[in-house]
């Protein structure tokens, strides 16, 4: 029996049960010799005494995290544009100025901290996976290569590194030690200082359906109500909650010592309210998520088949690890679609996971033209519309599949 990731209580109450897939970001090389893909069990299920919403099967964190690691933040730009908001909004909010130190979590690229940074705040950023954080000290950005928790947080407060503001945006989910996750922020932040994490909203998630954004590397699937819980066991208080349109509805959390003097915000008690009336502080709030996830599976095959019937082509944009969990989700191979278009070098020249659908660069739909583009990363559909219009010209239409099949 599989036990919590927070509490220890045994897991026996399935949220749903996404099959056999393999690494969702872990593209394949094609030609490679690497042997048979290795797959593992990709079933998320819910804790009945703290309500921590996780995966069953845990993979070893640099199985995901290493220097093959092919997502980057830098190429979505209205994700900087956030960012650059945020960088803005916390300097103006904390004071921020030459005497203080920003550390970012998962800092990838240096997307976050270069905001920072030309405002003359020292930062530092903290990034296991060798390739981005290279990217990130390629731009100027301090940048530590370790996985955080509590005995790296020791050693940076030890190099001086106590930090003011300590920011984590869509990392929490992939640590598959919490409490020592939480425990190290505890330990780095200063007396007064301010520890901001987003995470999709759970709530949000059930409401969309958003399945795909189940895959190994998201170990847990965050309520405000699981959080308060898990950082409760550090010390930490949550003083504020702010909700924001980011991966289809996200929360930023603000957090602080519970000896702080930060006052609690409006947002706490009202994201709190939310969350009960949708009964998420109950094991049956959870229930049905698994058959309204395969509702959406059959709607997609069911339009992949009609195309393929119809000899229609379709196309995938971007090779996103969301895109990864409802391909392998549905079965989708390279008969289904005919390549997965996307901005990142990383990527292009790749196979897809489990699907072995061609990766290529952007200008390979033009050159194609498919008669649909599967936008598979659908919260930033408005960006790859903008992007991709001219595909009207031929009379190209745009699909998504979450929460339900639309062509436009």
């Amino acid at each position: 029996m599989p036990a919590c990731l927070g509490c220890g209580a045994p897991l026996t109450r399935t949220w749903v049960d996404l099959g056999v897939q393999p690494l969702a970001n872990s593209n394949i090389v094609p030609g490679a010799d690497a042997g048979p893909e290795k797959t593992y069990p990709l079933h998320a299920r819910v804790c009945d005494v703290c309500l921590l919403v996780q995966v069953e099967s845990v993979v070893p964190p640099d199985e995901i995290f290493n220097d093959d690691y092919a997502y980057f933040s830098s190429f979505s730009d209205s994700w900087l544009a956030h960012c650059r908001a945020y960088s803005e909004a916390m300097t103006e909010r904390l004071r921020l100025g030459p005497d203080s130190r920003v550390v970012e979590i998962a800092s990838n690229d240096g997307y976050l901290l270069q905001y920072f940074a030309a405002a003359g705040i020292p930062v530092l950023g903290v990034e296991p996976s060798a390739n981005t954080a290279r990217a990130a000290i390629a731009k100027g950005i301090p940048t530590d290569i370790s996985f955080f928790g509590r005995a790296t947080a020791e050693r940076l407060v030890g190099e001086g590194h106590a930090a003011d503001l300590i920011a984590a945006k869509n990392v929490l989910a992939h640590v598959p030690d919490i409490n020592d996750f939480v425990a190290g922020v505890a330990m780095l932040l200063k007396p007064e200082g301010v520890f901001t994490v987003e995470f999709p909203h759970l709530l949000r998630t059930i409401e969309g359906v958003q399945f795909d954004t189940i895959y190994h590397e998201h170990f847990t699937y965050l309520s405000l109500l699981a959080v308060e819980t898990v950082f409760a066991r550090a010390d930490l208080r949550v003083f504020e909650v702010e909700e924001h349109a980011t991966h289809g509805g996200s929360l930023r959390v603000f957090a602080c010592r519970a000896g702080a003097t930060h006052a609690e915000g409006p947002g706490v008690a009202r994201v709190r309210a939310a969350e009960v009336a949708a009964q998420l502080d109950r094991p049956e709030g959870y229930a049905g998520f698994d058959e309204r996830c395969r509702a959406v599976r059959a709607g997609l095959l069911a339009f992949l088949e009609t195309a393929r019937a119809e000899g229609r082509s379709v196309a995938g944009y971007g090779a996103a690890a969301k895109g990864n969990t409802l391909l392998n989700y549905c079965g989708a191979d390279a008969t289904t679609l005919d390549f997965i278009a996307d901005r990142s070098p990383a990527k292009q020249g790749r196979l897809a996971p489990g699907s072995h659908i061609p990766i290529v660069a952007p200008e390979a739909i033009f050159e194609r033209r498919p008669d649909y583009v599967l936008i598979l990363p659908w919260n930033l559909r408005r960006e790859v519309t903008g992007q991709l219009a001219a595909i009207r010209d031929w009379g190209g239409r745009f699909v998504t599949a979450i929460p339900a099949l639309a062509v436009d």
